[in-house]
């Protein structure tokens, strides 16, 4: 089993599906990336914006696991980090699984709080014809879910680097499950 890890780094300060990766990032208190479009205590989402402008953002960190890609890869998909927009790819944590709440300690300074789940929408598609599908799994009960990654809110800022460490901390119980935010 490998050290849980962030194995790249993603932003981009235009609002475009796809975010290029970075050599680092930094991740500001309470407001998301430096340097990102989706930074700030507010929605930054043009589709969120449009409907209420003064939401709080629990949105401003996107994580997918690079082991969605690693299952869609074997379905034939390419798929690089930072394709599908996120800005932290991980390894060896199940994102998915984590309850609302949960606690993202990434390097030395850094922490996210996990708000939800990410809402795949239609752009995956214009991405790659069909890959919003793919990023759809069943669970134990048979129930379809989305593996498009999970959101969260800066509580601590720092530097996050590819090879970083990752730590999580769980909140009290009862855990709630992810929805999507």
């Amino acid at each position: 089993m490998r050290t849980p890890s962030v194995v790249s780094v993603s932003r981009d300060d235009r609002h475009r599906f796809s975010k290029p990766v970075v050599d680092r990032i930094v991740l500001l208190d309470g407001l998301g990336i430096d340097g990102d479009a989706h930074c700030g205590a507010t929605t930054q989402h043009r589709y969120l914006v449009k409907k209420d402008p003064t939401r709080a953002n629990l949105c401003q960190v996107h994580l997918i696991g690079v082991e969605l890609y690693d299952d869609l890869a074997t379905a034939g998909w390419v798929i690089a980090p930072g394709e599908l927009g996120e800005n932290v790819t991980t390894r060896g944590i199940d994102l998915m699984g984590l309850p609302t709440g949960s606690i993202l300690h990434l390097g030395g300074e850094a922490s996210i709080e996990i708000t939800g789940k990410r809402s795949p929408c239609s752009q995956i598609n214009g991405f790659q014809p069909g890959l919003v599908k793919a990023v759809f799994g069943v669970d134990e009960s048979g129930r379809t879910q989305s593996r498009a990654g999970i959101m969260g809110i800066v509580l601590s800022g720092g530097v996050v680097l590819p090879g970083d460490s990752l730590r999580v901390t769980l909140p009290a119980e009862p855990f709630r499950a992810l929805v999507a935010v």
